[in-house]
């Protein structure tokens, strides 16, 4: 099993895609909760040069809440992560996939909603 959604997208630039990103998330009733940059943390941190990437800490607070209620410490599992990476041939757009991510959680509920969000962001990654 994958453990990411994905798509690259060769007919834009990277902060364009971030933002239809964003865009797409919030079409979908997530909010970005977190942004790493993570080529800017390894240049600041060890001093390695490495092409953009970042890291959007997404939330549906709905379906968030839905998953604290049957499973209290779930939020260990969350937000859910989308990255962005300029990869050759454009940007590489991929979402955590939380049907796996939450595999080894022992709650068939909670796979119901997993399964509800990975659908939700199939469709974000899809509309980017």
């Amino acid at each position: 099993m994958s453990y990411t959604i994905d798509r690259i997208i060769a007919d834009d630039d990277f902060e364009s895609i971030d933002t239809r990103t964003r865009t797409a998330l919030a079409n979908h009733g997530f909010g970005v909760l977190t942004e790493i940059d993570v080529k800017a943390t390894m240049k600041k941190k060890i001093d390695k040069d490495m092409p953009p990437y970042r890291i959007l800490g997404a939330c549906n607070p709905n379906m968030a809440w839905e998953a604290f209620g049957m499973e209290p410490r779930v939020g260990v599992m969350l937000p859910c992560n989308v990255i962005l990476r300029e990869v050759d041939g454009g940007v590489e757009v991929s979402a955590v996939d939380p049907q796996a991510s939450m595999a080894g959680i022992d709650n068939d509920e909670l796979k119901g909603v997993a399964g509800q969000v990975r659908e939700m962001l199939k469709t974000v990654i899809s509309e980017i």
